[in-house]
């Protein structure tokens, strides 16, 4: 194991909620809406149901090995060269969520906030604070996420006590119009954005210091950062209505700034930018140490903070080349992005129960 470093139970746990929420919060309203319109909040309830069913899976699995992150027990599940190969498979995962995260945050910065600024820049600096995090290791990212997690919860209530006034409750009416068939259609892409992506924590899973609660405290964090999701969805409904909220790629945004209070307290859409920037970073921070981690363990390398310099370099890059623009992006990750997470964070780690079962390992 090449990180010495160890975490608390309620570490774990606000990790786990962080990286729930991460770029959720901006983006799945739209989705949602979109396909499941004003029953969109029920979609991502079931949405919710589900993904508990994948974090399950990972905490069976990272139980059984308990002092091994999932690039270890590949290697001895299905033996050297078949293990490494698979390994691979989830590191380039693991970096291609990375460089897409780094991708949604040059475009909504570019496109909400600073247009005239180069995306290439933001996107070098914003990669520089994640590659510092990667390097001072994981203790010191999840101190730094238990430090910052007041301020989230903290924003996140401010946002919802502001926009409250304004809920309109006939928004959601008629539930169900159109039946289950457009909610299960709206469910399935909120999958894979965040439920799927959560199979990266199999990677930290062996530092937690308590094996035993580790499982309790990720469920605890998945449905706390669900629930923090479904609420926005929810509020973006009442508030903005089932056209603006699926029409806007970012309507939690375009929800903060429908606050006014007394016409005095007014545009502080900043709440929910700062709320955001936060909680993708911590995603960020963890996709990109776990695809170097994992890395330098298929490498047998000793330690891993030589490959954070040239990983920074090539997430970058790989950042401004996966996706061309706005558009595509969000084309991709509707479309594309969870039958593409079913393999890593559904199918694999089924294949690992059923070969490691059969092997007589657990």
């Amino acid at each position: 194991m090449l990180e010495n470093g160890k975490i608390g139970v309620s570490q774990f746990k606000i990790l786990t909620l962080i990286f729930t929420i991460g770029s959720s919060i901006l983006v799945a309203p739209s989705g949602l809406a979109e396909q499941a319109k004003q029953d969109a909040w029920i979609a991502a309830i079931i949405g919710l149901g589900i993904g508990l069913l994948f974090v399950w899976l990972y905490i069976k699995l990272g139980t059984i090995y308990p002092e091994l992150t999932l690039i270890e027990y590949n290697e001895m599940i299905l033996g050297k060269w078949l293990g490494k190969t698979v390994s691979l498979l989830f590191i380039s995962y693991f970096f291609i969520l990375a460089s897409l995260l780094l991708r949604e945050i040059g475009d909504f910065l570019t496109t909400q906030i600073m247009p005239e600024t180069p995306i290439q820049a933001i996107q070098i600096i914003f990669a520089m604070i994640v590659m510092m995090g990667a390097r001072l290791g994981l203790e010191t990212i999840t101190r730094s996420a238990e430090i910052l997690f007041p301020w989230v919860i903290g924003l996140f209530l401010l946002l919802t006590f502001f926009v409250s006034p304004q809920l309109e409750f006939l928004k959601i009416q008629p539930v169900l119009e159109g039946g289950f068939k457009p909610i299960l259609k709206a469910a399935f892409p909120f999958l894979g954005l965040p439920f799927l992506e959560l199979v990266v924590f199999l990677m930290i899973f062996p530092y937690v210091d308590n094996i035993k609660k580790a499982g309790k405290a990720f469920l605890i964090g998945t449905s706390l950062g669900a629930v923090v999701i479904v609420t926005v969805v929810m509020m973006s409904i009442l508030v903005l209505g089932v056209d603006i909220t699926a029409r806007h790629y970012y309507p939690s945004y375009a929800l903060a700034k429908k606050i006014n209070i007394g016409d005095f307290l007014q545009r502080v859409e900043a709440i929910m930018a700062a709320l955001w920037f936060i909680t993708i970073y911590f995603k960020l921070t963890i996709c990109f140490y776990a695809s170097v981690l994992g890395l330098s363990q298929v490498l047998k390398l000793k330690v891993y903070r030589p490959l954070i310099l040239p990983s920074g370099m090539i997430l970058v890059m790989l950042s401004l080349v996966a996706s061309p623009n706005i558009i595509y992006f969000q084309t991709f990750v509707s479309k594309i992005w969870t039958p593409y997470s079913l393999t890593y964070g559904l199918f694999l780690p089924i294949l690992l129960l059923i070969i490691g079962k059969w092997r007589g390992q657990w």
